[in-house]
Protein backbone atom coordinates (compact mmCIF):
# COMPACT_ATOMS: atom_id res chain seq x y z
CA UNK A 1 0.00 0.00 0.00
CA UNK A 2 1.16 3.54 -0.82
CA UNK A 3 0.45 6.44 1.53
CA UNK A 4 -0.20 10.13 0.91
CA UNK A 5 0.15 12.27 4.04
CA UNK A 6 -1.46 15.71 3.81
CA UNK A 7 0.68 18.07 5.87
CA UNK A 8 -0.29 21.59 4.86
CA UNK A 9 -2.77 23.82 6.62
CA UNK A 10 -2.41 26.74 8.98
CA UNK A 11 -2.23 26.72 12.76
CA UNK A 12 -5.14 28.78 14.07
CA UNK A 13 -7.33 26.52 16.21
CA UNK A 14 -4.68 25.82 18.87
CA UNK A 15 -3.23 29.34 19.10
CA UNK A 16 -0.84 30.21 20.75
CA UNK A 17 0.67 26.70 20.65
CA UNK A 18 0.26 26.61 16.88
CA UNK A 19 0.88 29.40 14.37
CA UNK A 20 0.45 29.78 10.61
CA UNK A 21 4.05 28.70 9.96
CA UNK A 22 4.03 26.12 12.77
CA UNK A 23 0.65 24.32 12.77
CA UNK A 24 -0.41 21.72 15.30
CA UNK A 25 0.98 18.70 13.43
CA UNK A 26 4.54 19.86 14.17
CA UNK A 27 4.16 20.54 17.91
CA UNK A 28 5.98 17.95 20.03
CA UNK A 29 3.28 17.27 22.60
CA UNK A 30 3.22 13.49 22.74
CA UNK A 31 6.22 11.57 24.09
CA UNK A 32 8.53 14.20 22.60
CA UNK A 33 7.13 13.60 19.12
CA UNK A 34 4.83 15.61 16.88
CA UNK A 35 1.56 14.41 15.38
CA UNK A 36 3.29 14.45 12.00
CA UNK A 37 6.04 12.14 13.23
CA UNK A 38 3.49 9.82 14.84
CA UNK A 39 1.53 9.74 11.57
CA UNK A 40 4.62 8.71 9.60
CA UNK A 41 5.54 6.00 12.13
CA UNK A 42 1.94 4.72 12.09
CA UNK A 43 1.85 4.52 8.30
CA UNK A 44 5.14 2.62 8.30
CA UNK A 45 3.03 -0.30 9.55
CA UNK A 46 1.34 -0.25 6.13
CA UNK A 47 3.87 1.27 3.73
CA UNK A 48 7.62 1.31 3.24
CA UNK A 49 9.24 4.71 3.82
CA UNK A 50 9.84 5.09 0.07
CA UNK A 51 6.10 4.48 -0.48
CA UNK A 52 5.05 7.32 1.85
CA UNK A 53 4.70 10.67 0.06
CA UNK A 54 4.18 13.93 1.95
CA UNK A 55 2.15 16.74 0.34
CA UNK A 56 2.83 20.09 1.97
CA UNK A 57 3.56 23.74 1.18
CA UNK A 58 6.78 25.63 0.49
CA UNK A 59 7.03 26.98 4.04
CA UNK A 60 6.80 23.61 5.78
CA UNK A 61 8.86 21.37 3.52
CA UNK A 62 12.16 21.92 5.35
CA UNK A 63 10.56 21.54 8.76
CA UNK A 64 9.10 18.25 7.50
CA UNK A 65 12.50 17.04 6.32
CA UNK A 66 14.00 17.86 9.72
CA UNK A 67 11.25 16.02 11.59
CA UNK A 68 11.61 13.03 9.26
CA UNK A 69 15.36 12.97 9.95
CA UNK A 70 14.67 13.03 13.71
CA UNK A 71 12.84 9.69 13.44
CA UNK A 72 15.34 8.25 10.96
CA UNK A 73 12.96 8.24 8.01
CA UNK A 74 13.34 9.55 4.47
CA UNK A 75 10.19 10.01 2.39
CA UNK A 76 9.41 11.83 -0.87
CA UNK A 77 7.99 15.34 -0.35
CA UNK A 78 5.76 17.19 -2.83
CA UNK A 79 5.25 20.94 -2.36
CA UNK A 80 2.17 22.89 -3.36
CA UNK A 81 2.75 26.44 -4.64
CA UNK A 82 -0.43 27.52 -2.82
CA UNK A 83 -2.97 25.68 -0.68
CA UNK A 84 -6.22 24.91 -2.52
CA UNK A 85 -7.84 22.52 0.00
CA UNK A 86 -7.71 18.73 -0.13
CA UNK A 87 -8.83 17.76 -3.64
CA UNK A 88 -5.99 19.49 -5.59
CA UNK A 89 -3.47 18.20 -3.04
CA UNK A 90 -4.73 14.63 -3.32
CA UNK A 91 -5.01 14.76 -7.11
CA UNK A 92 -1.46 16.10 -7.39
CA UNK A 93 -0.14 13.34 -5.15
CA UNK A 94 -2.09 10.54 -6.83
CA UNK A 95 -1.07 11.73 -10.29
CA UNK A 96 2.61 11.70 -9.33
CA UNK A 97 2.28 8.23 -7.80
CA UNK A 98 0.36 6.88 -10.78
CA UNK A 99 2.94 8.23 -13.22
CA UNK A 100 5.68 6.57 -11.15
CA UNK A 101 3.99 3.16 -11.39
CA UNK A 102 1.80 3.13 -8.29
CA UNK A 103 -1.09 1.63 -10.27
CA UNK A 104 0.79 -1.59 -10.95
CA UNK A 105 -0.60 -4.85 -9.57
CA UNK A 106 -2.81 -4.50 -6.49
CA UNK A 107 -1.44 -1.23 -5.18
CA UNK A 108 -3.75 0.95 -3.11
CA UNK A 109 -3.25 4.50 -1.90
CA UNK A 110 -4.11 5.52 1.64
CA UNK A 111 -4.72 9.25 2.16
CA UNK A 112 -4.33 10.45 5.75
CA UNK A 113 -4.02 13.73 7.60
CA UNK A 114 -0.87 14.54 9.54
CA UNK A 115 -2.65 16.14 12.49
CA UNK A 116 -4.80 13.30 13.86
CA UNK A 117 -3.97 11.29 16.97
CA UNK A 118 -4.72 7.61 16.26
CA UNK A 119 -3.99 4.47 18.21
CA UNK A 120 -2.11 2.09 15.85
CA UNK A 121 -3.70 -1.06 17.28
CA UNK A 122 -5.08 -4.22 15.69
CA UNK A 123 -8.35 -2.44 14.85
CA UNK A 124 -6.38 0.20 12.93
CA UNK A 125 -4.66 -2.44 10.79
CA UNK A 126 -7.92 -4.37 10.29
CA UNK A 127 -9.72 -1.24 9.06
CA UNK A 128 -7.06 -0.51 6.44
CA UNK A 129 -7.07 -4.14 5.28
CA UNK A 130 -10.86 -4.02 4.91
CA UNK A 131 -10.62 -0.77 2.95
CA UNK A 132 -7.97 -2.28 0.67
CA UNK A 133 -10.31 -5.17 -0.18
CA UNK A 134 -13.00 -2.70 -1.28
CA UNK A 135 -10.71 -0.27 -3.06
CA UNK A 136 -10.79 -1.91 -6.51
CA UNK A 137 -14.44 -0.85 -6.93
CA UNK A 138 -14.92 1.89 -4.35
CA UNK A 139 -13.46 5.11 -3.04
CA UNK A 140 -13.33 4.21 0.64
CA UNK A 141 -13.64 6.70 3.47
CA UNK A 142 -13.16 5.75 7.10
CA UNK A 143 -16.09 6.53 9.39
CA UNK A 144 -15.33 7.07 13.07
CA UNK A 145 -17.77 5.52 15.50
CA UNK A 146 -18.99 8.50 17.57
CA UNK A 147 -18.11 8.56 21.26
CA UNK A 148 -20.67 11.32 21.86
CA UNK A 149 -22.85 13.71 19.82
CA UNK A 150 -20.46 16.24 18.27
CA UNK A 151 -21.34 19.36 16.30
CA UNK A 152 -17.84 19.90 14.90
CA UNK A 153 -17.74 16.96 12.47
CA UNK A 154 -19.50 16.03 9.26
CA UNK A 155 -21.37 12.73 9.37
CA UNK A 156 -21.80 9.74 7.06
CA UNK A 157 -24.97 7.65 6.84
CA UNK A 158 -24.03 4.05 6.01
CA UNK A 159 -26.11 2.31 3.35
CA UNK A 160 -26.17 -1.27 2.08
CA UNK A 161 -23.50 -3.58 3.56
CA UNK A 162 -20.55 -4.68 1.43
CA UNK A 163 -19.95 -8.06 3.02
CA UNK A 164 -18.14 -7.82 6.34
CA UNK A 165 -15.83 -5.00 5.26
CA UNK A 166 -18.02 -1.91 5.14
CA UNK A 167 -21.02 -0.20 3.59
CA UNK A 168 -22.00 1.84 0.61
CA UNK A 169 -22.27 5.49 1.54
CA UNK A 170 -25.93 6.48 1.61
CA UNK A 171 -25.12 10.15 2.06
CA UNK A 172 -22.74 12.69 3.57
CA UNK A 173 -24.26 15.30 5.88
CA UNK A 174 -22.93 18.63 7.11
CA UNK A 175 -21.94 19.52 10.66
CA UNK A 176 -25.20 19.39 12.66
CA UNK A 177 -26.60 21.27 15.64
CA UNK A 178 -26.63 19.46 19.00
CA UNK A 179 -30.13 18.00 18.67
CA UNK A 180 -29.42 16.69 15.17
CA UNK A 181 -26.06 15.27 16.28
CA UNK A 182 -27.83 13.29 19.00
CA UNK A 183 -30.26 11.94 16.40
CA UNK A 184 -27.41 10.97 14.05
CA UNK A 185 -25.64 9.04 16.80
CA UNK A 186 -28.85 7.19 17.69
CA UNK A 187 -29.30 6.23 14.01
CA UNK A 188 -25.78 4.82 13.64
CA UNK A 189 -24.22 7.62 11.61
CA UNK A 190 -20.41 7.85 11.57
CA UNK A 191 -18.07 10.82 11.77
CA UNK A 192 -16.31 11.67 8.52
CA UNK A 193 -12.61 11.13 9.29
CA UNK A 194 -11.17 12.65 6.11
CA UNK A 195 -9.04 9.51 5.61
CA UNK A 196 -9.37 7.43 2.43
CA UNK A 197 -8.18 4.33 0.60
CA UNK A 198 -8.61 3.79 -3.17
CA UNK A 199 -6.86 2.54 -6.26
CA UNK A 200 -5.17 5.25 -8.32
CA UNK A 201 -7.00 4.26 -11.51
CA UNK A 202 -10.46 4.49 -9.91
CA UNK A 203 -9.71 7.82 -8.25
CA UNK A 204 -8.38 9.33 -11.48
CA UNK A 205 -11.39 7.98 -13.39
CA UNK A 206 -13.85 9.54 -10.93
CA UNK A 207 -11.87 12.79 -11.00
CA UNK A 208 -12.33 12.95 -14.76
CA UNK A 209 -16.11 12.69 -14.24
CA UNK A 210 -16.53 15.15 -11.41
CA UNK A 211 -13.41 17.35 -11.21
CA UNK A 212 -12.59 17.93 -14.87
CA UNK A 213 -11.21 21.44 -14.20
CA UNK A 214 -8.51 19.98 -11.97
CA UNK A 215 -7.75 17.13 -14.39
CA UNK A 216 -7.45 19.55 -17.31
CA UNK A 217 -5.19 21.94 -15.41
CA UNK A 218 -2.76 19.22 -14.33
CA UNK A 219 -2.80 17.66 -17.82
CA UNK A 220 -1.71 20.75 -19.75
CA UNK A 221 0.11 23.02 -17.33
CA UNK A 222 3.06 23.06 -14.96
CA UNK A 223 2.35 22.49 -11.28
CA UNK A 224 2.61 26.24 -10.58
CA UNK A 225 0.25 27.10 -13.45
CA UNK A 226 -2.17 24.31 -12.51
CA UNK A 227 -2.47 25.53 -8.92
CA UNK A 228 -3.10 29.05 -10.16
CA UNK A 229 -6.12 27.80 -12.13
CA UNK A 230 -7.72 25.04 -10.04
CA UNK A 231 -10.56 25.88 -7.63
CA UNK A 232 -10.20 25.71 -3.88
CA UNK A 233 -12.25 22.63 -3.10
CA UNK A 234 -12.29 19.63 -0.76
CA UNK A 235 -12.37 16.02 -1.93
CA UNK A 236 -15.73 15.67 -0.18
CA UNK A 237 -17.42 18.42 -2.22
CA UNK A 238 -15.51 17.71 -5.40
CA UNK A 239 -15.87 13.92 -5.65
CA UNK A 240 -17.06 11.94 -2.62
CA UNK A 241 -20.51 13.55 -2.34
CA UNK A 242 -21.09 13.14 -6.09
CA UNK A 243 -19.73 9.70 -6.93
CA UNK A 244 -21.76 6.48 -6.73
CA UNK A 245 -18.57 4.60 -5.83
CA UNK A 246 -18.24 5.87 -2.24
CA UNK A 247 -17.96 3.28 0.53
CA UNK A 248 -17.36 3.64 4.25
CA UNK A 249 -15.41 1.37 6.59
CA UNK A 250 -16.13 1.85 10.31
CA UNK A 251 -13.04 2.83 12.28
CA UNK A 252 -12.92 1.72 15.88
CA UNK A 253 -9.38 2.65 16.94
CA UNK A 254 -8.77 5.56 19.26
CA UNK A 255 -9.06 8.70 17.10
CA UNK A 256 -8.93 12.41 17.85
CA UNK A 257 -8.46 15.23 15.35
CA UNK A 258 -7.32 17.58 18.17
CA UNK A 259 -9.26 20.43 16.64
CA UNK A 260 -9.74 22.25 19.95
CA UNK A 261 -8.09 22.55 23.35
CA UNK A 262 -11.06 20.64 24.75
CA UNK A 263 -10.12 17.72 22.47
CA UNK A 264 -6.50 18.05 23.60
CA UNK A 265 -7.65 17.90 27.22
CA UNK A 266 -9.39 14.59 26.50
CA UNK A 267 -6.14 12.97 25.30
CA UNK A 268 -3.87 13.97 28.20
CA UNK A 269 -3.61 12.05 31.49
CA UNK A 270 -5.29 13.78 34.44
CA UNK A 271 -4.19 14.33 38.05
CA UNK A 272 -6.37 13.78 41.11
CA UNK A 273 -8.23 17.04 40.39
CA UNK A 274 -8.88 16.06 36.75
CA UNK A 275 -6.40 18.69 35.57
CA UNK A 276 -4.36 17.89 32.43
CA UNK A 277 -0.92 19.43 32.92
CA UNK A 278 2.08 19.97 30.66
CA UNK A 279 4.65 21.92 32.67
CA UNK A 280 4.74 23.16 36.28
CA UNK A 281 1.44 23.85 38.04
CA UNK A 282 0.22 24.52 41.56
CA UNK A 283 -3.56 24.43 41.90
CA UNK A 284 -5.79 25.31 44.84
CA UNK A 285 -9.44 24.40 44.48
CA UNK A 286 -8.89 24.06 40.70
CA UNK A 287 -10.21 21.21 38.61
CA UNK A 288 -10.82 20.02 35.06
CA UNK A 289 -8.36 22.51 33.57
CA UNK A 290 -5.95 22.10 30.66
CA UNK A 291 -2.69 23.83 31.59
CA UNK A 292 0.33 24.00 29.27
CA UNK A 293 3.29 26.28 29.90
CA UNK A 294 7.02 26.83 30.26
CA UNK A 295 6.85 28.67 33.59
CA UNK A 296 5.07 27.96 36.87
CA UNK A 297 1.32 28.43 36.43
CA UNK A 298 -0.66 28.81 39.65
CA UNK A 299 -4.45 28.67 39.78
CA UNK A 300 -6.96 29.30 42.55
CA UNK A 301 -10.66 28.48 42.36
CA UNK A 302 -10.93 27.97 38.60
CA UNK A 303 -12.44 25.10 36.64
CA UNK A 304 -12.88 23.98 33.04
CA UNK A 305 -10.33 26.43 31.63
CA UNK A 306 -7.64 26.14 28.98
CA UNK A 307 -4.57 28.08 30.18
CA UNK A 308 -1.83 28.07 27.54
CA UNK A 309 1.46 29.94 28.01
CA UNK A 310 4.16 30.39 25.37
CA UNK A 311 7.11 32.78 25.32
CA UNK A 312 5.12 35.52 23.59
CA UNK A 313 1.46 34.91 24.45
CA UNK A 314 -0.90 33.65 27.17
CA UNK A 315 -4.36 32.27 26.46
CA UNK A 316 -7.06 31.89 29.11
CA UNK A 317 -10.28 30.42 27.73
CA UNK A 318 -13.28 28.48 28.88
CA UNK A 319 -12.90 24.96 27.51
CA UNK A 320 -16.46 24.99 26.19
CA UNK A 321 -15.58 28.06 24.08
CA UNK A 322 -12.35 26.57 22.73
CA UNK A 323 -13.69 26.31 19.19
CA UNK A 324 -13.58 30.14 18.92
CA UNK A 325 -9.83 30.45 19.51
CA UNK A 326 -9.18 30.63 15.76
CA UNK A 327 -10.83 34.06 15.85
CA UNK A 328 -7.88 35.37 17.90
CA UNK A 329 -5.33 34.30 15.29
CA UNK A 330 -7.53 35.77 12.57
CA UNK A 331 -7.73 39.14 14.34
CA UNK A 332 -3.96 39.23 14.92
CA UNK A 333 -3.34 38.51 11.24
CA UNK A 334 -5.74 41.26 10.17
CA UNK A 335 -3.75 43.65 12.39
CA UNK A 336 -0.50 42.58 10.69
CA UNK A 337 0.82 41.08 13.94
CA UNK A 338 3.66 38.60 13.33
CA UNK A 339 2.54 36.52 16.31
CA UNK A 340 -0.21 35.08 14.12
CA UNK A 341 2.45 33.78 11.75
CA UNK A 342 5.20 32.37 13.93
CA UNK A 343 6.52 31.90 17.46
CA UNK A 344 9.52 33.69 18.89
CA UNK A 345 11.47 30.69 17.61
CA UNK A 346 11.24 30.80 13.82
CA UNK A 347 12.22 27.78 11.73
CA UNK A 348 14.16 28.28 8.50
CA UNK A 349 15.59 25.78 5.98
CA UNK A 350 19.08 26.36 7.40
CA UNK A 351 18.05 26.05 11.08
CA UNK A 352 16.20 28.51 13.32
CA UNK A 353 16.39 31.80 15.16
CA UNK A 354 14.77 32.97 18.39
CA UNK A 355 13.83 36.59 19.02
CA UNK A 356 15.27 37.65 22.38
CA UNK A 357 14.52 41.36 22.34
CA UNK A 358 13.73 44.16 19.91
CA UNK A 359 13.02 47.85 19.59
CA UNK A 360 12.58 50.55 16.95
CA UNK A 361 16.20 50.38 15.76
CA UNK A 362 17.52 47.02 16.97
CA UNK A 363 16.83 43.31 17.32
CA UNK A 364 18.66 40.63 19.27
CA UNK A 365 18.39 37.01 18.12
CA UNK A 366 19.79 33.63 19.03
CA UNK A 367 20.69 31.87 15.77
CA UNK A 368 21.05 28.06 15.56
CA UNK A 369 22.58 26.33 12.54
CA UNK A 370 22.88 22.49 12.41
CA UNK A 371 26.12 20.92 11.16
CA UNK A 372 26.71 21.20 7.42
CA UNK A 373 24.15 23.93 6.74
CA UNK A 374 24.58 27.54 5.73
CA UNK A 375 22.48 30.65 5.26
CA UNK A 376 22.13 32.33 1.88
CA UNK A 377 24.80 34.64 0.50
CA UNK A 378 22.99 37.92 1.15
CA UNK A 379 23.11 41.59 2.05
CA UNK A 380 20.92 44.12 3.87
CA UNK A 381 20.24 47.71 2.86
CA UNK A 382 19.11 49.07 6.20
CA UNK A 383 20.87 47.19 9.00
CA UNK A 384 24.27 46.09 10.23
CA UNK A 385 24.85 42.88 12.19
CA UNK A 386 27.18 41.86 14.98
CA UNK A 387 27.71 38.09 15.49
CA UNK A 388 29.00 36.55 18.73
CA UNK A 389 29.62 32.79 18.70
CA UNK A 390 28.27 31.00 21.78
CA UNK A 391 28.87 27.40 20.76
CA UNK A 392 30.40 25.57 17.81
CA UNK A 393 32.35 26.88 14.84
CA UNK A 394 31.15 29.53 12.39
CA UNK A 395 32.47 29.98 8.87
CA UNK A 396 31.97 33.65 8.08
CA UNK A 397 32.05 35.28 4.66
CA UNK A 398 32.09 39.11 4.68
CA UNK A 399 32.80 40.73 1.35
CA UNK A 400 35.92 39.06 -0.06
CA UNK A 401 37.04 37.66 3.31
CA UNK A 402 36.29 34.19 4.68
CA UNK A 403 37.39 32.99 8.12
CA UNK A 404 36.40 30.85 11.13
CA UNK A 405 35.07 31.98 14.51
CA UNK A 406 34.79 29.86 17.66
CA UNK A 407 33.32 30.24 21.16
CA UNK A 408 33.48 33.81 22.42
CA UNK A 409 34.74 35.32 19.17
CA UNK A 410 32.75 37.90 17.22
CA UNK A 411 32.58 39.84 13.97
CA UNK A 412 30.78 42.80 12.43
CA UNK A 413 28.83 42.95 9.16
CA UNK A 414 28.27 46.51 7.87
CA UNK A 415 25.04 47.37 6.08
CA UNK A 416 25.27 46.87 2.32
CA UNK A 417 28.00 44.22 2.61
CA UNK A 418 27.56 40.78 1.05
CA UNK A 419 27.90 38.10 3.73
CA UNK A 420 27.18 34.49 4.62
CA UNK A 421 27.15 32.33 7.76
CA UNK A 422 27.82 28.57 7.68
CA UNK A 423 28.43 25.72 10.10
CA UNK A 424 31.33 23.59 8.80
CA UNK A 425 31.68 21.63 12.05
CA UNK A 426 30.22 18.47 13.55
CA UNK A 427 28.41 20.25 16.40
CA UNK A 428 25.45 22.67 16.27
CA UNK A 429 26.39 26.32 15.88
CA UNK A 430 24.77 28.87 18.16
CA UNK A 431 25.44 32.59 18.08
CA UNK A 432 23.91 35.84 19.20
CA UNK A 433 23.06 38.26 16.40
CA UNK A 434 22.59 41.96 17.18
CA UNK A 435 20.93 43.89 14.37
CA UNK A 436 21.11 47.68 14.36
CA UNK A 437 19.56 49.96 11.75
CA UNK A 438 16.70 52.16 10.67
CA UNK A 439 14.77 49.04 9.60
CA UNK A 440 15.26 45.48 10.86
CA UNK A 441 12.38 43.63 9.17
CA UNK A 442 12.90 40.17 7.70
CA UNK A 443 12.10 41.44 4.21
CA UNK A 444 15.34 43.48 4.15
CA UNK A 445 17.24 40.52 2.69
CA UNK A 446 18.72 40.49 -0.79
CA UNK A 447 19.70 36.88 -1.55
CA UNK A 448 22.47 36.35 -4.08
CA UNK A 449 22.99 32.58 -3.71
CA UNK A 450 20.89 30.11 -1.72
CA UNK A 451 21.05 26.35 -1.15
CA UNK A 452 17.26 26.29 -0.76
CA UNK A 453 16.27 28.04 -4.01
CA UNK A 454 14.98 31.21 -2.35
CA UNK A 455 16.89 33.65 -4.55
Amino acid sequence: MKTLILAGGSGTRLFPLSREQFPKQFIRLFDGESLFQKTVKRQLLLSAASDITIVTNEEHQFLIRDQLADIGCECPVLTEPVGKNTLPAIYYGVKVLAESGADAGDDRIAVVSSDHLIEPDDAFLAAFRAAARLADRHLVVFGIRPTAPHTGYGYIRPGSPLGDDGYLVDCFVEKPDQETAEEYCALGYLWNSGMFVFSPSLFLSEAEKYAWEIVAAFSNLSVEEAYAKVPKISIDYGIMERTDRAAVVPFSSGWNDLGTFDALYDTFPKNEDANAIRGEHIGINSEKNLIIGNRLIATVGVSNLAIIETKDAILVASRDQAQRIGEIAKELKEQGDERAIHHMEVHRPWGSYTMLEGGDAYRIKRVSVPPGRRLSLQMHHHRSEHWIVVRGTAEVTIGEERYLLTNGQSTYVPAGTVHRLANPGLLPLELIEVQIGEYTGEDDIVRIEDDYRRV
